[in-house]
């Protein structure tokens, strides 16, 4: 276990200055010397896309236009995937995507989820990777971050607002303050390391090369990789430029670039913690619930180190028997760096690989599955702790009735409209899951699994897991470029990105409407120990009573099955 304290120090280390830095740059409260840095070049920006930068949006009028923008990036982005074979920069003379499958590609990227099916490097132009796949994947979690922002001034400053017209801030301008003063240098810089490591940037074609043994005749997919990797691990995108992602050499080829990577997937969600908890004032509110997502990911990230460390049962009888579990993994990364990227790529909504998941052992997998269906270990940028937000007021909910009180949010009324809304964006989760996987293994034809029994049902499960976490990653050996798959996933991942992202924030705006209540001896201590604790404990039972039935079905009976 040794290396866990290393990358677990790193990502600490450098998260606390990028927080600190991230809550003075987006804080549109407090002026800053930011402003002076990167003002004019957001100024020009907002002055070129018509938009009054003074204006303040309701949180409705805010929810809009985060909708109108997105339904606008799937239709563009769509179009170009259809259209690519007769667009320029397409030097490989790719052919367009299937509608049906270039529907799911766009809504995909479009929901920070980056689920693939179809084979990056072969099946998008260089126009396809760069104009649609880039511009999603900086936008995507710009709007996450965005939001939060939002929620933050509407729900967390304080004093909390008290006008329910008031203003929430300004879409267009908190995601160009995103774009420009956090996600593009951060990208630059690590696409640089990138480029420094070898992995390549450029937009000539392919490169053919003759072999040595026997003459064949090989082709090497190349193309501007580095800043897409570099925005696919920041952005917790997750969708590689090859198919295999960074199990590619060419994406991933060194222990450094390995680190850069690994560190990047969690980096700016832990650093939005301490960023939000500079401009809410709310510093222990935003410990507590660092101390919860790191207890979380400390608790899955152990327990998937130690099923790789396990044997593959399917090499009983051979020489390897008792080695770690290798199969579908780098051999120049090993089963504890395979199983620490396997583990933090699922508890961000990022899904990028090192290893093929569905080669995991059964345990593995299980930590996997439990990563994406609490889905508030950290979490997507921004959404992560939205949907920690959700959570907690649930716990609000409940902890106001355990002492008698009527049930309260910072001091505001928990009433039936808000209640309504979060308990659908909880359940809305395993309702989409549950009832979409029940579906489609009932008709063999359509699931087009791979294997047959548990693990086939783990397969199935783990495909809509990740479309609605957000997440991307799958369990290969699933035939999912049908429409079956793509049309299903669709509904999945719009569901699973918008209704948990945007309810918080209608719920904070009708919160600001109401007036706070004095706070008292008998008042909810929502920073205190024990209502940590009980969020924790409510985060933990909600997802056991949706999910467990699932898993025992699922990875614990394969888990049970082995020799």
């Amino acid at each position: 276990m040794s290396v866990l304290p290393l990358y677990y120090a790193l990502l600490i280390g450098l998260a606390l200055p990028l927080g600190l830095y991230m809550g003075r740059a987006l804080d549109t409260h407090r002026p800053s010397v930011m402003d002076r840095l990167f003002g004019p070049l957001e100024s020009f920006l907002m002055r070129l896309a018509g938009v009054d930068r003074r204006l303040s949006m309701t949180w409705s009028a805010y929810l809009l236009a985060v909708l109108r923008l997105h339904l606008l990036l799937i239709g563009l982005a769509w179009l170009v995937f259809m259209d690519q074979g007769v667009l320029p920069l397409n030097p490989d003379g790719i052919p367009g995507m299937r509608w049906d499958t270039a529907l799911h590609t766009a809504v995909s990227f479009a929901t920070n989820t980056n689920q693939q099916h179809y084979s990056g490097q072969t099946q998008l132009s260089y126009l396809s990777q760069t104009l649609a796949i880039v511009t999603l994947q900086f936008l995507t979690p710009a709007t996450g971050l965005a939001v939060l922002l939002a929620i933050t001034r509407t729900l967390l400053r304080r004093p909390v607002a008290t006008n329910a017209g008031g203003g929430v801030g300004n879409y267009y301008v908190d995601l160009t303050r995103i774009v420009v003063r956090v996600l593009l240098p951060l990208s630059l810089i690590v696409a640089l390391i990138l480029v420094w490591q070898g992995v390549p940037a450029t937009y000539q074609g392919a490169q053919r090369v003759t072999m040595l043994d026997g003459g064949a005749l090989q082709v090497i997919p190349r193309g501007p990789v580095a800043p897409m990797v570099a925005i696919k691990q920041l952005g917790t995108n997750g969708g590689g430029w090859y198919g295999p992602n960074s199990t590619v050499p060419l994406e991933n080829p060194t222990g450094l670039s390995n680190l850069i990577e690994t560190i990047a997937l969690l980096l700016i969600p832990v650093a939005s913690l301490i960023a939000v908890g500079v401009i809410s004032g709310r510093r222990r509110l935003m410990m507590g619930i660092g101390v919860v997502m790191i207890a979380f990911s400390l608790l899955t990230t152990t327990m998937i180190v130690v099923s790789e460390r396990l044997p593959n049962a399917a090499l009983v009888g051979l020489a390897v028997a008792d080695s770690p579990n290798l199969e579908g993994k780098e051999l120049r990364f090993g089963s504890d760096l395979s199983a620490l990227w396997g583990s933090w790529t699922t508890q961000t909504s990022n899904g990028s690989v090192n290893a093929m998941h569905d080669s995991f052992n059964p345990l593995g997998g299980l930590g996997l599955l439990m990563d994406m269906f609490v889905n508030v270990t950290f979490g997507g940028i921004g959404v992560g702790l939205i949907g920690y937000l959700l959570y907690l007021m649930l716990a609000a909910f409940i902890g106001s009735l355990m002492i008698g009180r009527a049930p309260e949010l910072f001091g505001k009324p928990l009433e039936t409209r808000e209640m309504r809304w979060i308990s659908l964006a909880i359940l809305a989760q395993p309702l989409i899951i549950l009832g979409s996987t029940a579906i489609t293994v009932a008709f063999p034809t359509l699931a087009g699994n791979s294997n047959p029994g548990f693990h086939g049902l783990s397969q199935v499960l783990y495909e809509y897991t990740s479309a609605f976490a957000n997440n991307g990653s799958g369990f290969e050996g699933l035939g999912d470029a049908t429409p079956w798959w793509n049309l299903t996933c669709v509904v999945a991942l719009a569901v699973g990105r918008f209704l948990p992202m945007l309810v918080p924030l209608a719920v904070a705006g009708w919160l600001a409407g109401k007036r706070t209540a004095p706070q008292g001896r008998g008042s909810l201590a929502m920073e205190s120990g024990a209502f940590v604790g009980l969020t924790a404990g409510v985060i933990v039972i909600v997802n056991l009573l949706g999910f467990l039935p699932a898993l025992v079905l699922g990875p614990i009976a394969e888990q049970l099955t082995l020799p």
